[in-house]
């Protein structure tokens, strides 16, 4: 099995979602509708929405609803996307300006509030209200992630602890109320829907961990972004936690003094060199493994079905992945 064969096998649904997102942050003032589309048309993996369609297939497959929750879950996403490249003063994304770039900070915000609105206009549609509780809880979570970020923005000491509860927060839930909306809209059982959740969950975490390794080794043709961009704009990821409470003195004496500057003082090139080659590597992708197991069992909880194997090679590929 391929990605693409999962791809494939949804083409149309994932083709009707497209057109829905298209669709719903579609506007007559014209500034507005270009800065909302120029995320959208950059493309993007859409996992959110594929994981939404899989677990749809646990219980009663109904398009109609299942678009709305994966059309409101990539809105939420893109905004999130929008408003994070404000706060990093972000100049790329998936291989193109951002929207902040492209026009300014005022616009970006203004951009993201907007399609942060479309979102939850398109899930209104939905009348199971644990729906909307679900997707209210993880939005204050979300949030709160996002302030914990900045809060943490250039700050040496950080614990295992506050990263996995960070990301829990800014990555994982979002994956997970996907798989797990998935499954309510579509009628699973709860024991269904609480096994897709617990996957959802688990590869988020998983997920994020993979990305911030990819931050720092991947290619930057590949990635759309310049290398390093978490440590230029001060967030510390797992590998630079791990060298700051493992490395050698002089290691962690070089990361501290860039970090408590401000990234003014040290030479970030050499300290991503430097963090490329410690054990923070291998160490983060050893602990993205683990939650990529906690995943598999979860869905051994499942029917065994194609959409189960599936899940299970998206998991596996998100681990393994070189963008």
């Amino acid at each position: 099995m391929l990605l693409t064969d999962i791809y494939q096998s949804l083409k149309k649904d994932l083709k009707q979602i497209e057109y829905r997102l298209a669709e719903t942050i579609h506007t007559d003032e014209k500034e507005l509708l270009h800065s909302s589309r120029h995320l959208l048309d950059a493309g993007g993996k859409r996992m959110r929405p594929l994981f939404v369609l899989l677990a749809g297939h646990f219980g009663e497959y109904r398009l109609s609803e299942l678009e709305k929750v994966a059309v409101s879950l990539e809105l939420i996403h893109m905004a999130t996307l929008v408003h994070d490249d404000v706060i990093d003063d972000a100049e790329t994304r998936r291989g193109r300006k951002t929207v902040k770039a492209e026009w300014d900070n005022q616009v970006a915000m203004y951009t993201g509030d907007f399609i942060f609105a479309r979102a939850l206009t398109e899930v209104a549609g939905l009348s199971d209200p644990r729906v909307h509780q679900i997707l209210a809880k993880a939005l204050v979570f979300l949030v709160r992630g996002e302030i914990d970020q900045i809060h943490d923005l250039y700050q040496p000491d950080q614990s295992l602890r506050r990263y996995l509860h960070r990301i829990k927060r800014k990555t994982a839930l979002l994956m997970a109320i996907s798989c797990q909306l998935g499954g309510i809209v579509s009628g699973a059982s709860e024991s269904v829907v609480r096994a897709l959740y617990q996957y959802g969950y688990s590869v988020g975490m998983a997920f994020q961990m993979t990305d911030d390794v990819l931050d720092l080794t991947g290619d930057e043709k590949v990635l759309g972004k310049p290398a390093g961009s978490d440590l230029l704009q001060g967030n510390v990821t797992l590998p630079v936690i791990h060298i700051l409470e493992n490395g050698t003195s002089a290691e962690q004496q070089m990361i501290r003094r860039y970090l408590e500057s401000r990234g003014t003082e040290g030479d970030l090139t050499q300290i991503l060199k430097m963090v490329c080659q410690s054990e923070g590597i291998p160490y983060t992708l050893a602990l993205s493994k683990r939650y990529l197991n906690r995943a598999l069992v979860a869905l051994e909880k499942l029917p065994n079905t194609h959409e189960r194997e599936s899940l299970r090679f998206i998991g596996e590929f998100i681990v393994t992945r070189s963008f």
